[in-house]
């Protein structure tokens, strides 16, 4: 996750798999639904490794920095406890 003056962003980078990518957007929208959040949402797959895919949740103009809960929350749904840096 990075976070600068009103801008948060995660990263979920995990293996190109359809069925992953299905659970990890489904989440995601249900956290939208149970929140009323909308950040934006951007897919990416690597080009160099095919086993490579991630998906960014951003957060702009966030003053009062509420896309910590937005966060939290998807990770828990995803039942993500730990992450790692820097892939």
């Amino acid at each position: 996750m990075r976070m600068e003056e009103r801008y948060e962003a995660l990263s979920l980078i995990f293996i190109d798999d359809v069925e992953l990518t299905k659970e990890v957007t489904m989440a995601i929208d249900e956290v939208k639904l149970e929140t009323g959040m909308t950040p934006f949402i951007f897919e990416k797959t690597s080009k160099d490794r095919a086993d490579l895919h991630g998906i960014i949740i951003e957060f702009h103009d966030d003053i009062h920095r509420v896309g910590g809960g937005f966060f939290t929350k998807l990770l828990n749904r995803l039942d993500i406890k730990e992450c790692e840096k820097d892939i």
